[in-house]
């Protein structure tokens, strides 16, 4: 049996789970904000109520360096940059320990058993906040000799050249920003991702002229992400990627981009990944298999 902690801005989940990823017993904790010295402290009290665990498999926002555990950044938990997880929890509990970026997990999940398991080269587009993202080569995942790999939030989505200013993929393509704008327009709470979709499926032409740039934003991208990677797919995650309409108006900007501009060749093929909200589960358990038991 194995612990794997889900490290997110609010809670950190967390599950006593089989090799094969099924969940025993789960639950979750407020996140602290306090230092790493806090959350560490209680990763190993939540672990030292399981009997029979094997190792410890976290996901984790930031940087990580999987060989040494070290977290570089942390996302919104500044304490953890330049941390060693892996080492300070193998210390604590005398457990084998693995750590991996939190997005990277969510790849790893499909790769495993999700929407990529049957393809060697995807790339899986997590969309929130900002846009997380994977590259999985010859069936792996690869990370990138500064571990960068996959970060498309960094991605410049335009760049002025007089004044050398730029604006970001993490920026342009966010969906917590697009859904702000559009509950802001139709007069909605910031954050009511629900009561926005309930207009855009309405047909609300204003709702659906700034998701419609949101989904062309994000549809260039995948279009030059084709080029530069080839996948044989795309796989598409977050809570976002539930919404039927989101694919369907991400396909039909792809082929608005396509057609408006015919010297393209690519042909990006989209799927929605399979995981929802325990794909950072099932992505941290398999690379912990991965390092310890390949």
């Amino acid at each position: 049996m194995y612990m794997v902690y889900d490290i997110g801005g609010t809670f950190v989940k967390y599950a006593y789970v089989d090799r094969t990823g099924e969940a025993v017993n789960s639950g979750k904790f407020e996140t602290p904000y306090v230092d790493a010295e806090t959350l560490i402290k209680q990763i190993v009290a939540v672990a030292k109520t399981y009997t029979g665990v094997q190792g410890l498999a976290i996901s984790c926002p930031g940087t990580i360096d999987v060989q040494t555990g070290v977290v570089y950044h942390g996302g919104a938990l500044k304490y953890l940059h330049e941390v060693n997880m892996k080492q300070r929890l193998s210390e604590a509990l005398h457990l084998p320990v693995s750590i991996e970026n939190d997005a990277k997990c969510a790849a790893l999940a499909e790769l495993w058993k999700g929407s990529v398991k049957n393809h060697l080269n995807s790339v899986v587009l997590v969309i929130g906040t900002g846009v997380g993202g994977a590259i999985i080569i010859n069936g792996a995942l690869y990370r990138g000799a500064h571990l960068e790999a996959g970060e498309q939030s960094y991605v410049m989505d335009r760049y002025d050249v007089q004044t050398n200013k730029a604006t970001f993929v993490g920026e342009t393509c966010s969906a917590s920003l697009t859904v702000k704008e559009i509950a802001e327009t139709v007069g909605l709470e910031a954050h009511d991702g629900e009561g926005v979709f309930r207009y855009l499926n309405a047909g609300h032409r204003e709702a659906l002229q700034i998701f419609d740039r949101f989904c062309h934003h994000l549809a260039a991208q995948i279009i030059n992400l084709q080029y530069v990677v080839d996948p044989e797919i795309f796989a598409i995650g977050g809570g976002i990627s539930v919404q039927p309409l989101f694919i369907e108006r991400l396909r039909k900007a792809i082929a608005e981009i396509l057609t408006q501009n015919p010297h393209h060749v690519a042909k990006p093929k989209l799927t929605t990944c399979h995981f929802r909200s325990q794909a950072n589960v099932y992505g941290a358990l398999y690379q912990h298999l991965l390092e310890y038991q390949s």
